[in-house]
């Protein structure tokens, strides 16, 4: 059983495959840290200031809908902790992962890019090759 597992979400329809694996493996007192990660545009010569503000508030709004609502799929008796960040998505899961300490990440092998289900999306790629603690890649069916 582990201590505390990272739980990163993009909102792709996997969240219930994740969440079945993460009950099986959460120890009776441990902790899940759910983590969406938002990515963030600047304002370039093509774009101004407001429209690229705009963008970002949106894409932190979502982000801050989807750990709510992989956070809903645990009842009470679970410890959830919620946390939203601005960045690029692999390198903030890599960080959250040895700032807290985690025992292992459960990522979803393909999230919202759509790609193949056979195919390991980049996100999960680069967490995989990159996390210096255990990754559960879970398989999308």
């Amino acid at each position: 059983m582990y201590k505390k597992i990272l739980l990163p979400t993009d909102g792709s329809t996997y969240a219930d495959q994740e969440v079945e694996r993460v009950e099986k493996l959460i120890a009776d007192d441990g902790e899940i840290i759910i983590l969406s990660v938002a990515g963030r545009l600047t304002s370039s010569a093509f774009q101004s200031r407001k429209k690229v503000k705009k963008v970002n508030d949106k894409l932190k709004k979502d982000a801050i809908k989807f750990v709510d609502q992989m956070a809903s799929k645990f009842d009470d008796s679970y410890n959830v902790k919620k946390m939203v960040l601005t960045g690029f998505p692999a390198e903030t899961i890599k960080k959250v992962a040895e700032e807290e300490g985690v025992d292992l990440i459960v990522i979803s092998a393909s999230g919202k890019s759509g790609i193949h289900k056979f195919v390991i999306g980049s996100v999960a790629e680069k967490v995989l090759k990159n996390s210096e603690v255990d990754v559960l890649l879970v398989h999308n069916d």
